[in-house]
């Protein structure tokens, strides 16, 4: 049996890696289309950016591969931390504090499994 596969990457991402992984490990290994549904219902603010990053590599897969839509699962999905925005924020007695603004690169891996015949 061999695996074919597509991808499709959001970088610069404005939220914190830690709370992207938390919705990224619900659909990890899921069927696309059973992620899909998860995601509508999942009441995080990374589910509606990580559903258009699905659906743009389902989209992958069909116009640019040929692959059926029905028979894609989510082999892959990494969340790694992106450059991080540091700013200031003023504090009292003429002191600063740092503020850390993070941001997170998604890459989500789709794959097609196929049935070699004898």
């Amino acid at each position: 049996m061999e695996t074919r596969t597509v991808k499709a990457t959001l970088k610069y991402y404005r939220m914190s890696p830690r709370r992207v992984r938390e919705v990224a490990d619900i659909i990890r290994g899921k069927r696309a289309e059973e992620a899909q549904n998860i995601l509508d219902f999942t009441n995080r603010r990374a589910a509606g950016t990580l559903k258009k990053l699905l659906n743009s590599a389902i989209a992958n897969a069909e116009n640019n591969f040929s692959m059926d839509p029905d028979k894609l699962f989510v082999t892959e999905i990494a969340v790694d931390e992106g450059p991080m925005w540091k700013r200031f924020i003023t504090k009292s007695h003429g002191r600063a504090s740092r503020i850390v603004k993070r941001t997170s690169h998604v890459t989500i891996v789709l794959g097609e499994k196929i049935v070699k015949e004898a």
